[in-house]
């Protein structure tokens, strides 16, 4: 299985644009570097379970936001929305990533293994995000579980599949016992916010090369401007406007460093008409100029 590195992963609708592995072998390892790009906020149909390897990452779903430092990780429920940030732009900022399909581990929805540890993890509404910290024994146990996993899955030794399972169903076991409660009515209103924010960054991904308000936006997810305004500076923790420019920058930065396409159809492509502003904007984002940025970016070493 070929390890990936980084790039921005999402479609237009804000879902993870790869496929995540195979039919046959439902599982993708990424090694995730986050020194010049974070990786915005997007969901997918797979379990998402990462270890920091250098420096220290913002994990974030819609209701919490952790740091996570070397040797940390944690674990995302499948179609949550989050997002991770380096917390030194510019440094090391590397973790050890995998999206998986449940049932690589529980086969099919009527087995024992589905019912008895697949439906109690991926099934709680309540889990959104869980922290790994190696100072916890079960958490370690976890942890140890996830590396064992992404080595297998990068070289491949015999019988490598079968071990990737075991890893994968021992995660889920353990994962178990750290299942928070459920909270009832609570969830329906995080469940109705959380769709709309989804609604919302779908919209903004359709209409990024626009001009955008405030009130397209909302009208996006058939709320007041105010109710908008109010669920990105809960959840995306950035004004609506804001979130657009970043979002412009990051899909820019993502083209200087993987395409040749010349740098004024990159602004045009992201929104910017005025090259001027384009290089302003970036500038002020990146510390550097388009140009420079697209010299400047280093591929990672695979470590």
């Amino acid at each position: 299985m070929a390890l990936s590195e980084y790039v921005n992963r999402v479609d237009e609708h804000g879902r993870e644009m790869l496929e995540h592995g195979t039919a046959l072998f439902p599982i993708a390892c990424y090694h995730d570097d986050l020194r010049w790009e974070d990786i915005p906020w997007h969901w997918h149909d797979e379990l998402e379970a990462f270890v920091v390897t250098k420096g220290s990452a913002l994990s974030e779903t819609d209701t919490q936001r952790v740091t996570l430092r070397k040797g940390q990780g944690c674990l995302i429920n499948v179609n949550v929305l989050h997002a991770q940030k380096n917390m030194n732009p510019g440094g090391d900022c590397r973790f050890h990533s995998m999206c998986l399909q449940p049932r690589l581990a529980g086969g099919g929805t009527e087995s024992i293994y589905w019912e008895k540890y697949i439906r109690p993890v991926t099934e709680n509404d309540s889990f959104r995000m869980i922290t790994l910290d190696p100072g916890n024994p079960l958490q370690a146990s976890i942890l140890e579980h996830i590396e064992n996993a992404w080595q297998c899955c990068v070289h491949e030794p015999e019988n490598y599949e079968i071990r990737v399972r075991y890893e994968i169903s021992m995660l889920f076991a353990e994962a178990g016992k750290l299942m928070p409660l459920r909270k009832g009515k609570t969830l329906h209103r995080e469940a109705v916010r959380e769709e709309r924010m989804k609604l919302m960054l779908q919209f903004i991904r359709d209409h990024l090369r626009e001009e955008l308000m405030v009130a397209d936006i909302a009208a996006a997810a058939s709320i007041s401007e105010s109710e908008c305004l109010r669920s990105f500076r809960d959840i995306i923790r950035v004004s609506p406007i804001r979130y657009v420019q970043q979002l412009r920058l990051q899909k820019a930065a993502d083209l200087l460093s993987h395409t040749d396409v010349s740098v004024s159809k990159i602004g045009e492509e992201c929104g910017f008409m005025d090259m001027s502003y384009f290089a302003r904007v970036f500038r002020a984002g990146y510390g550097i100029t388009p140009s420079q940025y697209r010299k400047n970016k280093q591929v990672p070493d695979g470590s």
